[in-house]
């Protein structure tokens, strides 16, 4: 934790803190007067529970005072109609719901994982894939952190390759040990809340398109992912990385609203931003692909900065386009990497102020610090 927030919320720094003016019991107790009210009304209306007050529309009454024009025309009798029923018929709920949980996709990953959950041994196979296959890895996971807790499993432990089009939320919270290449697309919420996982996504072998000009993943990815790695071989649609805040990832090209609210982790966009990136990013660092030099009039620059390179930048960007290359095959990858010293030029930097300035202090303190080790060697 980085006590970065700016408002005082998500932080324990007392100074922060100080910004803060709420109070949680108020909180609690708005939340208790509400249920108190709501059951004072219940009382009034004759009900008990509010499963008794489920299809009672002749409960309902409309307010003849309204004069705005809009209500006018304004006939709310085809949305409240009831069909006349015997009592004895019930209003709700008479059929448990049977949304196949027993048939999704993780099943199937959970019982071929067997060796590894239980010996850690390394494992990988290949499966396909389809859109209604939502949030594949979610329960894979749950398996892992029920027996390692947030430690998971070694390295690419569990190492699946899928073929096809992912549904929504493919990689949500998918825990340490896992790699997961996708082979094809994937929809929105694509590695939301990842937990230490490894996500690879590439476009299908026999896909005609360039993949930096076409988006391969849909919108919100990685929201609230707290840690892991991914590379992304194609574009991403709009706010990539909201929330982020641990996660490093290389994408080839994202929509509006990129690393929105983001707190921590490292995003490298080899490829062109939408509007509004970096609106309200507190904390974390992006490096994006700038040749033509239009990426700044594309910040919100309420609480970042674009910084220069320094060498431990140009390092670290240069790590992750390699892992790119390595895990995508990247075209745009290789052609930065074989051109390095040009392309290393191009890049720009984005960096929360409040971030950056927590950053400094914490290296004054370590030198500080290291000087007083080294005055009092001295003096010994």
């Amino acid at each position: 934790h980085l006590n970065t927030c700016p408002v005082g919320i998500a932080t324990q720094d007392p100074e922060l803190r100080k910004r803060f003016t709420g109070d949680p019991e108020h909180v609690i107790n708005f939340f208790r007067f509400l249920a108190e009210d709501l059951r004072e009304i219940m009382a009034e209306l004759g009900f008990r529970t509010i499963n008794e007050m489920v299809g009672k529309v002749e409960m309902l009454k409309v307010k003849q005072k309204v004069q705005h024009w809009k209500y006018k025309e304004l006939d709310l009798r085809p949305i409240l109609y009831k069909e006349p029923a015997d009592e004895s018929i019930g209003q709700y709920k008479q059929v448990e719901q049977d949304h196949g949980i027993e048939q999704v996709l993780d099943r199937k990953l959970i019982e071929h994982a067997r060796l590894a959950l239980e010996e850690k041994a390394p494992i990988s196979s290949t499966f396909n894939i389809r859109n209604t296959d939502r949030a594949v890895g979610a329960m894979l996971s749950n398996e892992i952190s029920k027996r390692y807790k947030g430690e998971g499993l070694p390295d690419a432990a569990i190492r699946y390759r899928f073929r096809g089009s992912a549904g929504q939320s493919f990689g949500a919270f998918s825990a340490c040990g896992l790699e997961f290449t996708l082979e094809g697309e994937a929809n929105d919420y694509f590695g939301k809340g990842l937990s230490g996982a490894r996500l690879v996504v590439v476009p299908d072998r026999e896909a005609k398109f360039k993949p930096s000009e076409n988006i391969i993943i849909g919108n919100v990815a990685f929201y609230g992912a707290t840690s892991g790695e991914a590379y992304i071989r194609g574009m991403a649609g709009e706010r990539f990385a909201v929330r982020n805040s641990g996660v490093k990832t290389v994408v080839e090209g994202i929509g509006d609203h990129g690393c929105e609210y983001m707190t921590g982790g490292i995003v490298v966009v080899l490829g062109e931003t939408g509007k509004n990136f970096a609106a309200g990013m507190s904390g974390g660092m992006a490096y994006v692909y700038n040749p033509r030099g239009e990426f700044e009039r594309h910040v919100n620059p309420g609480m970042v900065g674009l910084d220069p390179m320094e060498e431990e930048d140009f390092k670290r960007v240069r790590a992750l386009i390699r892992s790119h290359f390595h895990y995508t095959s990247s075209q745009v990858a290789a052609d930065i990497l074989q051109d390095w010293d040009n392309q290393k030029t191009h890049f720009t930097k984005v960096m929360p102020r409040d971030y950056k300035a927590v950053l400094e202090k914490r290296k004054a303190l370590a030198l500080q610090a290291e000087e007083a080790e080294r005055a009092a060697a001295k003096t010994a």
